[in-house]
């Protein structure tokens, strides 16, 4: 008789039951695993048997045939050996009657029968109670971060015999619930603050519009100007992490393999800052077996790209996709997947090869030619979907001897952010989107509306800008967002013309 128990996949965020069929042939003991397994999962059959015999039970003595149900679909991991070991130990009558249709195991078997933990638990638990499943059995050191859904029951154990022993209804399994409002409401701290930035009330003003309307952002500057401290010093005035974020957000990590057994759940916005020798793999994403890239790890936070015109131009350019749309799709011969990729973008560069274009202290020593061509390592689609491009200039000497004293902190700035933040939550509630950067052009149609005082003079900056389609809707978003800031309802030329002063024209 074929016993069948079950076991999970990811692939992509997509989440896939997998059965584990297993069945014995009186031939020469072996263990034989079809089913598209991969090299980890072949490899299971020697942890398979020590894990079994260490654990105090019996390896069978015939062939051992174990099916990964559906066989056309690709299994990569080590979270199938749990589900193998029961399957096993069920056929040799090491185990009762017990209701395997409801029942996932989760988990890789050391030698001596321990089970170690493994990645995308978090994903796999919250999407398989749509399937079915009431009862999951994960490694201990998962427990913590399965136990945040609330609609299945989730089991840690230690080890292969514990299990055993919980399906024999001799032992009870540690169980625990999680309350995920304790982790959102611990204080953030961050490492930098905007009181401990000198002067640039331009720069920071501008940094306050793009967090409450969540645009992408280029500052150009001379070295030492402060270009990477205000952007690190960004995600500091960023609304906190919403429910639905954290656990979206900790499914991308735990996948990823990047997730803190200590810190199970995701609190903080991501604030990735990859190397310009990044490959376009490692920020997109992507391998044999697709995994999430930087764009991904940001997601609901900021992709910070220092020093933006190193990065190859192949590497940038892949981002333009992501920018329009939000997600990111990657394709192989063997499957397609779709990751989240909602980040703000943040550029910094230098204005010149020798970084001193328009300085007031130093000389530029570039000539026209090599300053275009470095900027225009930049390309136009690009720079098209980066709403606001500032000019970030040296500090004076009277700016560097301020003590900071009446300068506003991250906490005072965070506070207008979210009050704007929860004004388009309000607006676009009926709409599938949260804030003014995500608005499609029939959107912004419906609630960037102005008057003909504000089209007479947008017309006059469409005509002297040379504003491309794509540049005019950025615009009406960016103006959508400081009338929001100064909570009025439309758009005024005001607000027009603080958008235009934006984009560093």
């Amino acid at each position: 008789m074929v016993i069948t128990t079950k076991s999970a996949a990811i692939v992509g965020l997509n989440v896939y039951s997998i059965n584990i069929e297993i069945d014995t042939i009186n031939s020469i003991p072996q263990v034989l695993i079809i089913g598209l397994p991969d090299t980890a999962i072949s490899e299971a059959k020697e942890r398979l048997r020590l894990a079994i015999k260490n654990s105090g039970y019996s390896f069978p003595s015939t062939k051992v045939v174990i099916n990964l149900a559906p066989a056309d679909l690709k299994k990569e991991g080590t979270n199938y050996d749990l589900a193998m070991a029961i399957g096993i130990l069920l056929k040799e009558g090491l185990i009762k009657d017990f209701d395997f249709e409801s029942t996932v195991f989760l988990g890789e078997l050391s030698l001596d029968g321990s089970i170690r933990p493994i990645n995308g638990v978090l994903p796999i638990v919250c999407d398989l109670s749509r399937l079915g499943i009431k009862k999951v059995i994960v490694p201990i050191d998962n427990l913590q971060e399965a136990s945040f859904i609330d609609d299945i029951e989730v089991l840690g154990a230690k080890n292969l015999s514990e299990v055993v022993e919980f399906l024999n209804n001799n032992i009870e399994l540690t169980k625990i619930k999680q309350n995920i409002e304790t982790y959102l409401n611990q204080k953030e701290d961050f490492n930098v603050d905007f009181s401990n930035i000198k002067g640039q009330l331009a720069a920071k003003k501008a940094l306050e519009i793009a967090a409450a309307g969540a645009h992408n952002v280029l500052m150009s500057g001379s070295a030492g100007s402060g270009k990477t401290l205000l952007a690190k010093a960004f995600v500091s005035i960023l609304p906190p992490l919403n429910k639905l974020e954290a656990i979206e957000l900790t499914k991308i990590y735990s996948i990823a393999g990047l997730l803190d057994r200590k810190n199970p759940l995701i609190t903080k916005r991501p604030f990735r800052s990859p190397h310009h020798s990044s490959s376009p793999t490692g920020i997109i994403g992507g391998g044999s077996n697709p995994k999430p890239g930087d764009i991904t790890l940001a997601h609901r936070g900021v992709l910070f790209l220092d020093e933006m015109v190193e990065f190859p131009r192949s590497t940038l350019e892949v981002l333009r996709q992501p920018l329009e749309d939000n997600v990111v799709t990657i394709s192989r011969a063997a499957v397609s997947v779709c990751y989240p990729a909602n980040f703000i973008l943040i550029g910094a560069m230098n204005p010149c090869p020798c970084g001193n274009f328009g300085d007031s202290k130093k000389t530029c020593t570039c000539s026209e030619f090599q300053i275009n061509r470095y900027r225009s390592r930049l390309s136009g689609p690009l720079l098209d979907r980066i709403d606001i491009q500032l000019r970030i200039q040296r500090l004076n000497e009277d700016e560097l001897l301020n003590d900071n004293t009446n300068v506003e902190s991250s906490s005072q700035i965070r506070q207008r952010v979210i009050r704007a933040r929860e004004i388009q939550l309000e607006r676009y509630k009926n709409e599938g989107i949260l804030t003014n950067s995500e608005l499609s052009p029939k959107l912004i149609k419906k609630y960037c509306k102005i008057d003909d005082d504000t089209k007479n003079f947008l017309k006059q900056a469409i005509n002297k800008f040379n504003l491309s389609a794509r540049s005019y809707d950025r615009l009406l978003k960016v103006s959508r967002t400081i009338a929001d800031l100064e909570d009025k309802k439309d758009i005024n030329i005001t607000h027009i013309a603080q958008a235009l002063q934006l984009r560093d024209n």
